[in-house]
């Protein structure tokens, strides 16, 4: 037998036979490390179990084979003839091997099995393994059954069990360049951590990942690494690329359930205090950093809960609350500050912070929502997304009456917009009772910019779309109540400044849609409050904060920002990487001071 074997599960996709009469020789059960085969030696039937994965490709066997044993009385049990097309040596030992053939996706593997029981040599070079790491298809989660969601506000996928993830992971080519990590905004060291999975040490992935993003089951989540890491993984020109997301969230789930996190001492403490605006993903990367570095950083948040965007904006069903909190009272334990219900502006403003702190970083989002400036908008049930998904995920209508938050009442709901914050919104609809949910979108579905994920989903549980679409008036009753909204249809046209085809009207195409709800969700624009009192930071024509991008210092000393106040509306993740270079570039001037 060999010893000391570490094992991945790949039960469906190979099978052993004879090369002779090409007869299959598996056994039907298979246990949790090995698939089992039959053969027969020296006239009785005995059992081979092969670890099923070809990267690692071990075996323990029934056999009572010794060393320099010759193993041409190993036979196959249909046609009674050697399983020992040759004789061999082991590559690494040169004793003598004993040969079975394996086929994988049809295709012909030798398997050797060394009679110097330490080896482990299988014969296939790393471009034999490669070749068959492209025929493993990617591994979906699992999910929730599509109808039973509709209904509910709990996590829709369930995430990798442990094989799932290691089988994923075992998908990776380990690319000596990894085009990957240059793809993600933090730089995560992408085939290192899914390596340490592959080799079963899931503490380890998580620590690894950890070393450049402090929010792993939140990015695992909610980041669209579709069009970033994960589209510049090599798999992805042959095949689906490697699952880099979901084995992300794996791992930290991971390390959160089964109690391994654990809180770095921080011992060089420094005499220097930072201040945070904003608790969304950059001003907690921000801390983050900076604390490990010894600062002293407190978090100001104008809300009652800290999240951001993360708790105001994002449903349960995607991304669970429980987990911000987790990973905010992580920042906590570290030594972070959090002062809630500051309006910094208004409470505070940047001034009076900076005579207690020595520098600031302003992470208050891009708040503002946006109307279209269209007839009928001050009618009742129309709504911003913003003021829809906070009432409903950080104020919790959708547990009303548990919670004091009357939820939105209406049959029919309109979302105008194609991102995913349209898709939230209409999922949320969804879920709580609306009869139909239709989302209105002024582009076709090529354009729609929302992750297809979301988009599949949404239609899964039953939103429909209306495509090439636009609102030009909502109607009212004689209560000022929405009953309608009117629309024209439109037709692309030329590309505008996105590189996307220009929506234009097509006339005397108008209709009306009947609707109780509409919910407008086509972006935001920056937080005005804060520059009620610091109007000498120096803003773009857009209203958003201009910043050294080296830097991201703005136009104040001492005064620095990131995220979606400085790009508009991004990636959680992006935000992270603006975080990131603020706390760098905090750190190298203050230590300079």
């Amino acid at each position: 037998m060999f010893d000391d074997v570490k094992y991945l599960k790949f039960k469906s996709y190979l099978n052993t036979y004879c090369p002779h009469c090409r007869n299959s020789f598996n056994v039907e059960r298979k246990d949790q490390k090995y698939l089992v085969y039959k053969a027969i030696y020296k006239e009785q039937e005995i059992e081979l179990k092969l670890s099923p994965f070809l990267d690692v490709f071990e075996v323990e066997s029934s056999v009572p084979i010794d060393i320099n044993d010759k193993l041409t009385d190993l036979l196959c049990p249909k046609c009674k003839k050697s399983l020992i097309v040759e004789e061999p040596v082991c590559g690494e030992c040169g004793s003598p091997v004993a040969e079975m053939i394996i086929t994988a996706f049809s295709k012909l593997i030798p398997f050797f099995i060394c009679l110097n029981h330490g080896c482990t040599w299988h014969g296939l070079t790393k471009a034999d393994q490669n070749k068959i790491k492209l025929k493993i298809p990617r591994q979906e989660m699992p999910e929730q059954d599509m109808k039973l969601r509709a209904a509910n506000h709990t996590e829709v996928p369930y995430g990798y069990t442990t094989e799932l993830a290691q089988l994923e992971a075992g998908r990776c080519l380990q690319c000596k360049e990894p085009k990957c990590v240059k793809g993600c905004p933090v730089n995560i060291d992408i085939p290192t951590f899914i390596r340490l999975i592959t080799e079963e040490k899931i503490d380890e992935a998580a620590k690894k990942i950890k070393e450049r993003n402090v929010l792993p089951a939140v990015c695992g989540r909610v980041c669209p690494q579709e069009s970033q890491c994960e589209a510049l993984c090599i798999l992805g020109l042959r095949d689906k690329p490697v699952g880099i997301g979901n084995l992300e969230r794996f791992v930290a789930d991971f390390e959160r359930k089964m109690d391994l996190v654990k809180v770095p001492i921080i011992s060089n403490k420094l005499n220097k205090k930072i201040a945070v605006v904003g608790s969304g993903p950059s001003g907690l990367t921000v801390a983050a950093d900076l604390v490990q570095l010894g600062y002293s950083v407190t978090i100001f948040e104008a809300l009652h809960e800290s999240g951001g965007v993360l708790v105001y904006g994002i449903p349960e069903f995607r991304l669970p609350k429980s987990i911000v909190s987790f990973e905010v009272d992580y920042l906590k334990k570290m030594g972070v500050r959090v002062e809630m219900n500051h309006v910094i502006g208004k409470t505070i403003t940047i001034d009076e912070l900076l005579q207690h702190f020595n520098a600031v970083f302003i992470g208050v989002g891009a708040g503002l929502p946006v109307f279209m400036n269209i007839p009928g908008e001050t009618l009742g049930n129309v709504f911003s997304a913003n003021e829809y998904l906070t009432r409903m995920n950080l104020m919790k209508a959708y547990k009303f009456p548990e919670y004091d938050t009357p939820k939105p009442r209406g049959n029919r709901v309109v979302v105008i917009g194609g991102g995913n914050v349209a898709m939230d919104s209409a999922r949320t609809a969804i879920r709580t009772g609306a009869a139909e949910v239709t989302i209105v979108y002024r582009r076709s579905r090529q354009e729609l910019p929302a992750r297809h994920e979301e988009v599949r989903h949404a239609e899964e549980e039953g939103v429909k779309f209306m495509l090439l679409t636009s609102p030009v008036r909502y109607l009212g009753t004689d209560q000022a109540m929405l009953k309608g909204m009117e629309c024209i249809r439109m037709q692309l046209g030329a590309p505008d400044s996105s590189g996307r085809r220009r929506p234009v009207p097509i006339e005397n195409s108008n209709f009306i849609i009947n609707c109780d709800i509409a919910v407008v969700a086509i972006g935001n624009s920056s937080n005005p409050i804060i520059f009620q009192s610091a109007q000498d930071i120096k803003r773009n024509k857009w209203g958003y904060i201009e910043v050294n991008p080296e830097t991201n210092e703005t136009s104040k000393e001492f005064v620095y920002s990131g995220g979606d106040i400085v790009t508009g509306s991004a990636t959680v993740i992006q935000a992270m990487g603006a975080g990131r270079i603020a706390a760098n570039a905090m750190h190298n001037k203050l230590s300079a001071t």
